[in-house]
């Protein structure tokens, strides 16, 4: 699926590594940002989220949440939580059904070898729900700044 720019973002509910069931529609009023991430505690997955906490304070003077879907369990979020000191929601997505709703479930190549699988993939939801803005293929260097960036002109 192919998210637009300006229309609703597809509505879920998850849930969360601490606290209880998130549903996006329920966080009306604030701005989202959505990242998809293939595993816990891999190199660029933690990066990425290790990027994402230590910008926090600057995440939060926009009065956006961030959360980090993958298709690991809650106790596999709950170690990663706990190992880096995450500061945001972590939810579980085991049959990929709210990756593929948001175009992060495809094929790619690793190493030579073509599989189906998670999409790095993030997206911006302003506080009435519209997508704003979709990074495809996220390289995680500098992604959590280009968020920023992202949040600041909203």
């Amino acid at each position: 699926m192919t998210l637009e720019i300006g229309l609703s973002a597809p509505d879920f509910a998850l849930e969360s590594d601490h606290e209880g069931p998130v549903r996006l529609s329920g966080l009306r009023g604030r701005p989202v940002v959505v990242y998809f991430y293939p595993k816990d505690d891999t190199p660029g997955c933690t990066t990425e989220a290790c990027d994402f906490r230590d910008r926090m304070d600057r995440v939060q003077a926009t009065g956006a949440i961030v959360l980090g879907i993958s298709r690991d369990s809650l106790k596999s979020h709950e170690k990663f939580r706990a190992k880096y000191g995450l500061t945001f929601p972590l939810l579980s997505d085991p049959d990929a059904r709210v990756h593929q709703l948001y175009g992060a479930w495809g094929e790619k190549t690793l190493y030579g070898r073509k599989s189906i699988g998670p999409l790095r993939t993030t997206v911006l939801v302003d506080s009435e729900g519209a997508v704003r803005k979709v990074w495809t293929s996220v390289k995680v260097k500098g992604h959590a700044d280009a968020v920023l960036d992202a949040l600041a002109s909203l």
